[in-house]
């Protein structure tokens, strides 16, 4: 498990608290619409003030790539924390470095809270700037990093800030990697992962990684039409990556090497357009007709599915099994998301989803709650299951 300080490591009471956060949420008419990554936030904001520190958050919206965008200003979250946090006070900064805010920050009494405006209105920050993340250290006497979905960008703020400051993870930082740690590094097996999406080419070092520590891989969505098509099956009009027929024959000698069971559709939902309400028929993988597509696996891949996890202690999830936003092709991911959820409850299997519209198909299929662990991080989510070194994660690390 990777090693690294938390909050309970830390002397705060009255010390300047730089903490990286995650707030860049959907806002639309200058109204946040989606307060989930605030949310996500407040038990690290909450431990902070119950210890005295002065508050200053950081964080991105957007990319103004080292302009000064109005329209990226991060002033709109203010009054979305101050509600999520009860209506507290929260101060706003109109920049994120420099004397103005220094004062501004010396002025906080103990548990007071300051959001500095938007990083990328600085250029230094996405170039990992030696002398920007030198300004924002004078800012503060110790730095947290609460922002895994942002740890796989090596940037000022979270990684040449957290080299200079004392540093440690925030709580949803060291959730985040406890449950990954389960997940991947220390798993209860057999251990599961069921990956999904369009294309085989944008998780190729994924799926290469995942079959040398999984012992069942299940492949859905369009890749595993593509993989299929690369086992002679002919798959009429589906999405699939006919050029890496290779690549993904391969990926399966690979995996009988690392006794890694690989699970493709033994059935599949197919119809001639992507449509609600279209005619639809189950077929068997073998017996696609030349003029439809296939649209998601079918209730017999669904059932095998389920009958593999019930044999698992661990699941990692990452993408549909098939085009879960039009109905009826929603189905194999409900029901496979539906019944690991109930394993889940049943304390006989540990899940751990993210990425993509990983969280997107479990809301929908309403198995969100009850899965053990959802990463909304996106991108450092999908590099950590590919096995990646994250910048944020190793300053961490580093400075542990």
């Amino acid at each position: 498990m990777s090693q690294f300080k938390t909050i309970d490591d830390l002397e705060l009471s009255g010390r300047r608290t730089l903490v990286r956060v995650d707030f860049n949420v959907p806002i639309r008419d200058g109204k946040i619409t989606d307060n989930s990554r605030i949310v996500r936030v407040l038990p690290t904001i909450r431990d902070l003030k119950a210890q005295g520190a002065k508050i200053v958050l950081m964080a991105h919206f957007g990319r103004p790539k080292g302009n000064v965008v109005p329209e990226m200003s991060l002033a709109p979250v203010v009054e979305g924390l101050s509600d999520a946090l009860g209506g507290e006070k929260v101060v706003f900064a109109n920049n994120c470095i420099g004397a103005e805010v220094s004062t501004q920050i010396d002025a906080l009494a103990n548990g007071e809270i300051l959001l500095l405006e938007n990083l990328r209105f600085h250029a230094g920050e996405e170039a990992n700037d030696a002398s920007f993340a030198q300004e924002l250290a004078k800012l503060g006497d110790v730095y947290i990093n609460d922002a895994f979905s942002a740890a796989h960008r090596a940037h000022a703020s979270t990684d040449g800030l957290a080299r200079l400051l004392p540093a440690a993870a925030g709580r949803l930082m060291q959730t985040e990697l406890e449950h990954l740690s389960q997940a991947l590094g220390q798993p209860k097996r057999p251990l599961a992962a069921l990956v999904g999406g369009a294309k085989v080419s944008t998780k190729l070092d994924l799926l290469s990684n995942l079959v040398g520590k999984v012992d069942v891989l299940v492949i859905g969505g369009g890749m595993a039409n593509t993989f299929l098509n690369a086992q002679g099956i002919e798959v009429g009009r589906s999405l699939c990556e006919h050029e890496m027929a290779d690549t993904a024959r391969a990926i399966l000698k690979e995996a009988e090497a690392q006794n890694c069971k690989v699970m493709l559709p033994s059935d599949v939902v197919v119809a001639e357009t992507l449509a609600e309400n279209v005619p639809t028929s189950t077929v068997e993988t073998s017996s696609v007709p030349d003029n439809q597509m296939i649209l998601d696996a079918g209730s017999q891949t669904a059932q095998e599915i389920i009958a593999e996890l019930k044999n698992c202690k661990t699941l990692v999830w990452n993408g549909p099994l098939g085009c879960f936003e039009t109905e009826p092709f929603d189905a194999a991911t409900n029901s496979v998301a539906q019944a690991a959820a109930t394993l889940t409850v049943s304390e006989e299997l540990l899940t751990v989803a993210g990425g993509g519209d990983t969280v997107a198909a479990l809301v929908h299929a309403g198995a969100d709650e009850n899965f053990s662990y959802i990463s909304t991080a996106g991108g450092a989510f999908l590099e950590w299951l590919e096995g990646k070194t994250l910048p944020g994660v190793k300053a961490l690390e580093d400075a542990a």
